[in-house]
C-alpha cells in the first residue's frame, strides 16, 4: 500500500514563504525611497515616475496577495485530501487485520473441535463445510488485496477469452452461493448463449465484488436479483439488491479507493473498501461503464455495461 506523501505540500508553502521574505524586502527597499518624495506626489497632478512607482508596487502587492491566496487555498486543499486518505488507509489496516483474523479463527476453532470431540459423521461433514467455506473467504479476501496491488502498479494486463458469458455467469454465482446460502435468496436473469471475448478473471472479480457488496449491505432473506442481457449491442450486467440503498451524495464517491462509510471502531459491516474500487477499474479496463442507481421499491442497482 503506497504511503501518503506530505512533502508536495510543504514544498509549496515553504516556497511561498520564500516568496513573501523576497516582495517584503522589495517593497521594503522602495517604500523608504519614495517616503521623502510623497507629500509632493499628493500634491502633484497627471501622470510622473513617482507615481507610476507606486502603482507598480501596488500592482506586484495585489499579484502577490493572489498568489498567496491561491497558494494557501492549494496547500489545505491538499492537507484535507491527504487526511482524508490517511483516515481510509487506517480505517483498511484496522479492517483487513480482522477481517484476515476472523476466517483464520473460526478455520482454528472448527479443526480444534474435530479432534478433541468426538461428532457425529453428519455434524463432522458440518463442520468441514464451514472451515472451507471460512478459507474461500479468506482466499477472495487475499486476491482482492493482490488484484488492488497490480491495479494501483498498474501491472494488471488483460488476457480476453471468448466464453459462453451466459454458462460462466451462472458458473460463479453458483460457486458464490455457498457464501449467501441461508442468508439471501438468490434470482437470476440470464439470457442464454451469449458468446463474448473477455477477460474471465476480471468479469469474475467485478460480479463476486458486487455480490459481496449486495449481501453485506441488505438484510438477511432479502432477495439479490443478477441480471445478464444485450441491451443496444453492449451487454449488461446488473446486480440488484433490498438494501438500505446508497445516499446520493455518497453515488459519487463508494468507488474510490479505501472508501467505507463510518468509522472502523463502530462499523458492524464486513470489508475492506477495496471492492467497488476494483469493480470500477476493471469495468474501465473492459472499456466498460459501472453505474449504481437506487432500486424499486428500496435496494441499490449496479450496472456494468461493456
Amino acid at each position: 500500500m503506497p504511503s501518503v506523501s506530505k512533502s508536495g505540500p510543504l514544498i509549496i508553502f515553504y516556497i511561498l514563504v520564500a516568496y513573501i521574505v523576497i516582495q517584503l524586502g522589495w517593497w521594503g527597499y522602495h517604500i523608504i525611497e519614495q517616503n521623502e518624495e510623497i507629500t509632493m506626489l499628493r500634491l502633484a497632478h497627471g501622470s510622473t515616475p513617482e507615481r507610476n512607482k507606486i502603482w507598480m508596487v501596488i500592482g506586484e502587492g495585489s499579484v502577490f496577495f493572489i498568489l498567496l491566496a491561491l497558494g494557501v487555498l492549494k496547500i489545505r486543499s491538499s492537507f484535507k485530501k491527504e487526511a482524508k486518505l490517511a483516515a481510509r488507509q487506517k480505517n483498511f489496516l484496522l479492517s483487513v487485520t480482522h477481517e484476515l483474523k476472523s476466517p483464520i479463527a473460526s478455520v482454528k476453532l472448527y479443526l480444534e473441535t474435530l479432534l478433541k470431540r468426538e461428532v457425529e459423521k453428519e455434524k463432522e461433514r458440518e463442520i468441514l463445510f464451514n472451515a472451507i467455506s471460512e478459507s474461500e473467504r479468506l482466499a477472495a479476501l487475499v486476491d482482492n488485496i493482490l488484484l488492488a496491488a497490480k491495479i494501483e502498479s498498474d501491472t494488471y494486463l488483460l488476457s480476453k477469452t471468448t466464453v459462453n458469458l451466459s454458462e460462466y455467469t451462472e458458473e460463479i454465482i453458483s460457486k458464490s452461493m455457498p457464501a449467501l446460502r441461508g442468508s439471501h435468496k438468490i434470482k437470476t436473469e440470464i439470457e442464454p448463449n451469449m458468446e463474448c471475448d473477455i477477460d474471465l478473471l476480471a468479469f469474475s472479480s467485478i460480479l463476486l465484488n458486487l455480490l459481496e457488496n449486495a449481501g453485506k449491505y441488505s438484510p438477511k432473506q432479502s432477495t439479490i436479483t443478477i441480471k445478464l442481457e444485450k441491451n443496444n449491442r453492449a451487454i449488461a450486467l446488473t446486480v440488484m439488491d433490498e438494501g438500505i440503498g446508497i445516499p446520493e451524495e455518497e453515488k459519487s464517491t463508494i468507488f474510490q479507493k479505501f472508501y467505507r462509510i463510518g468509522s472502523e471502531e463502530t462499523r458492524s459491516t464486513k470489508g475492506t473498501g477495496l471492492g467497488l474500487y476494483i469493480v470500477k477499474v476493471l469495468a474501465e479496463k473492459l472499456n466498460g461503464t459501472i453505474t449504481v442507481k437506487n432500486n424499486s421499491p428500496k435496494g441499490s442497482l449496479f450496472e456494468l455495461r461493456f
